[in-house]
């Protein structure tokens, strides 16, 4: 099989320019085929300022109505996607900028409705991995908004850790996987306050020890219950690591290695 690196690249380094064009500097060095699902920072919340339109997120999860929905698919399918792939243009990687609804690619279905209702949010249905794949055999680099697409024509804003994990997953079918999760911290850390506390490698039943001793907690809970479903369902690695590190993370390792 082939080998495929599927990355995402977190929000908080959409957010600093220079961080960006450091991580992408790293990210066109990677030979062979690729993916990068990218998240949409602060910006979406900045533009909704300026339209007047009101943010509100519950535990950390942004509430999507059809003003947000709008601002959202502006600004992560539009402004971040199209200044990635230019950047990435410039660095020599014919990418090609997508959301889930381009080619059908990631099918989803609106949220229901429990404790609270998110709005115009996606749970992932389905990914076409043979649309995806027809692109990297034109030698052409997919670069994924955050946004999927319903069988009623409906645009769904959906988090971006579980659509690159979605997308691992079904290119899997295909490709020997490698899944990344790159941000602004070196691994997953053993001390949130201690940027050298990199644990190195993590299973199943270190990550629960560390759940419970609330060393690992918040976002970064997702997160890894995302890669590890992904390594379950036919992924073969998934690393998480700094974003200026990401080369050498695929190529030597760097950053944290979940492994069964």
């Amino acid at each position: 099989m082939d080998t495929l690196t599927v990355i995402k690249i977190g929000g908080n380094v959409i957010d600093n320019p220079a961080a960006l064009t450091r991580f992408l500097t790293s990210f066109s060095s990677i030979p062979g085929a690729k993916i990068l699902i990218h998240g949409g920072g602060k910006i979406a919340t900045q533009v909704a300022e300026k339209l007047g339109i009101k943010t509100t997120m519950v535990d950390g999860r942004r509430i999507t109505d059809q003003p947000m929905l709008d601002v959202v698919t502006m600004v992560y399918g539009g402004l971040v996607n199209k200044q990635i792939v230019a950047q990435l243009q410039a660095l020599d990687v014919n990418a090609i900028g997508l959301t889930g609804a381009d080619a059908g690619t990631v099918l989803a279905i609106k949220r229901p409705v429990k404790d609270i209702d998110y709005g115009m949010v996606g749970d992932i249905q389905e990914v076409d991995s043979g649309q995806i794949q027809f692109f990297l055999r034109q030698d052409l680099t997919p670069v994924f908004a955050p946004i999927t697409y319903s069988t009623a024509g409906e645009l769904l804003n959906t988090n971006a850790d579980t659509m690159a994990s979605a997308i691992a997953v079904d290119m899997a079918h295909h490709n020997n996987v490698t899944l990344v999760y790159c941000f602004e911290k070196k691994g997953v850390l053993a001390n949130p306050d201690d940027d050298d506390s990199v644990i190195t490698e993590l299973n199943p039943a270190l990550y629960a020890e560390h759940k419970a001793a609330g060393s690992i907690n918040k976002g970064m809970i997702p997160k890894l219950d995302n890669a590890f479903k992904a390594l379950d369902n036919g992924v073969a690695k998934v690393i998480i690591c700094h974003a200026d590190e990401v080369a050498s993370a695929v190529q030597q390792g760097a950053g944290t290695t979940l492994t069964k």
